[in-house]
């Protein structure tokens, strides 16, 4: 089954920025990543798991949730079967942890990555 590892999430203050890794292996990895679509969840202490963004085999094809458009960035590199989150102008209110999956998400999630941005 696929393998998904997240990481890059840290403590930044208002403003600032920072660029999450997921690195796909077993069933994401290979010559079918490619195929599919992807994305990044996130989940703040006492709410709902929450699509942030999806992308397509490429980045021709980008979705962002109203919140973070214009300010976060989703790539890929199949080659390295890898997704990548740029997020930039970061507020308090993206702190939680985020997750990277398939989008519909299929599988086990992974342990996420921590990002909290101070005031």
């Amino acid at each position: 089954q696929e393998h998904l590892v997240e990481s890059g999430g840290g403590l930044v203050q208002a403003g600032g920025s920072l660029r999450l890794s997921c690195a796909a292996s077993g069933a994401a990895s290979g010559r079918t990543f490619s195929t599919y679509t992807m994305a990044w969840f996130r989940q703040a202490p006492g709410k709902e798991r929450e699509l942030v963004a999806t992308i397509g085999w490429s980045d021709i094809n980008t979705y962002y949730v109203a919140s973070v458009k214009g300010r976060f960035t989703i790539s890929r590199d199949n080659a390295k079967t890898t997704v990548y989150l740029q997020m930039n102008s970061l507020k308090p209110e993206d702190t939680a942890v985020y997750y990277c999956n398939r989008n519909p998400p299929s599988g086990s999630w992974g342990q996420g990555t921590q990002v909290t941005v101070s005031s």
